[in-house]
């Protein structure tokens, strides 16, 4: 809520909201503490409702606004190792399906963007194999940041403005599920 209220005495009304944490230590249920939960919970959950309540108001109050929050392909098939993010991700696409229904005819638009796997530094923490992976992967390649830019400009966007309460992946095809 902080950082809304700073960047809207910056640079104005915001139209624009992405909340993109950082991902959970990873772990297996029985390598984690209560204290990693909430953490983890804080950290995910918490973050994304403060920056919803600052910024919402306002957009709906100007009819017109782009919630962009970035989850990942472990919120719909579980990655394993991951089970903080699996299970927190997986609750963000709840509140964003629900929060969608509610303010759509405000004309705001709220959505998880998804990305599979892709060059950061998360990535590198995980320590998995690379080659591995990108043989997984139908696109036969790890993600990009530009692949992943591409797809939150267009969410962003005014083109985008009949998209509401989805999950969207930005994974080379890597998920399974419809």
């Amino acid at each position: 809520a902080a950082l809304v209220g700073e960047a809207e005495r910056r640079i104005g009304p915001l139209d624009i909201l992405v909340v993109n944490t950082g991902g959970p230590p990873a772990g297996q249920f029985s390598d984690l503490t209560e204290a990693a939960w909430r953490a983890a919970f804080e950290a995910l959950w918490m973050s994304s409702v403060g920056a919803l309540l600052a910024a919402l108001p306002g957009m709906r109050t100007r009819r017109w606004g782009r919630v962009i929050v970035v989850t990942s392909i472990a919120a719909r098939e579980p990655v394993t190792k991951l089970m903080l993010s699996n299970s927190l991700r997986a609750g963000l696409h709840g509140l964003i399906n629900s929060l969608s229904r509610e303010v759509a005819a405000d004309g705001v638009t709220v959505n998880a963007l998804m990305p599979g796997y892709t060059m950061t530094e998360r990535l590198g923490d995980l320590k998995l194999d690379l080659a591995r992976l990108e043989e997984q992967i139908p696109a036969r390649r790890l993600g990009s940041a530009r692949d992943f830019g591409a797809v939150a400009a267009f969410l962003a966007s005014e083109q985008a403005n009949y998209i509401t309460g989805q999950a969207l992946a930005c994974d080379g095809g890597l998920l399974q599920s419809i």
